[in-house]
């Protein structure tokens, strides 16, 4: 089980606490991250070690800050500010709030559409076919529709140029959108740290127009079979079903 996980992108801390929550009463099959990591640098040379140890996420020290040139923000219409946003988005107790965002490509030539859902932590890619607004709002619609309008209550995205067309993406999908202020990531942290883990399948610098949308689908089921501190170490596709009794399939679509 661990080396699997391992391969498949969990962390130590994820594969010991998914162990505990798999095995609570067997005392024998849990194992902590320290251990894990230990065994990793123990193992002999060879393929294995090398593939379990390529395998880590690496995290950096710190965020890099937005590029400050030409100032991307403020300049959309008839924005909703996030802080009008339900309270009940702000608490995660009801599911159904989304962030949104766009991961960039090679030379921002190319975008991938990013979409969490803020209770279960549930991840949706969504293919675009440019960079402009025209493609944002066809390629978050093109996902979004799938998803049941009960859980599509609200959307909070930051002030890109590319939801330009964010009035049309609300009428169409009967969504709420809010906006974070100003050079605010942490106003939408969980998409921010979602897009930090989707760099281990989407590295920067990378010509993201290549990905198809069923390859887009697969990344993010990664994501949503992952187990998750946060959630107790239950997997965002677990915690959604249980939620709302219902199959999530079709957010695959």
């Amino acid at each position: 089980m661990t080396q699997t996980h391992l391969v498949q992108g969990c962390s130590p801390e994820q594969i010991a606490g998914r162990l505990q929550r798999a095995y609570p009463d067997d005392m024998s099959k849990h194992l902590s991250a320290e251990t894990i990591y230990a065994g990793l640098y123990v193992l002999p040379r060879g393929t294995l070690r090398s593939e379990l140890r390529a395998a880590l996420r690496q995290a950096r020290k710190a965020r890099r800050p937005r590029a400050r040139g030409t100032d991307r923000r403020g300049q959309l219409p008839n924005m909703t500010p996030m802080a009008k946003r339900p309270a009940e988005a702000v608490t995660r107790t009801v599911p159904g709030h989304w962030e949104g965002d766009l991961i960039k490509g090679a030379r921002n030539g190319s975008v991938v559409g990013t979409l969490v859902e803020r209770t279960t932590r549930l991840v949706i890619l969504a293919r675009m076919e440019g960079t402009d607004a025209t493609s944002a709002r066809q390629g978050f619609t093109k996902k979004l529709r799938h998803v049941p309008a009960a859980l599509r209550k609200t959307l909070t995205y930051d002030r890109g140029k590319e939801m330009a067309e964010h009035e049309q993406l609300a009428r169409r999908l009967a969504i709420q959108i809010f906006f974070a202020d100003p050079y605010s990531p942490w106003q939408r942290g969980t998409n921010e740290n979602t897009n930090s883990l989707l760099r281990q399948y989407l590295p920067k610098g990378t010509d993201l127009s290549g990905y198809t949308q069923r390859e887009l689908n697969a990344i993010a089921h990664r994501l949503n079979t992952r187990p998750r501190k946060c959630l107790n170490f239950a997997t965002p596709l677990e915690v959604h079903a249980h939620l709302r009794h219902y199959s999530p399939v079709a957010l695959g679509t």
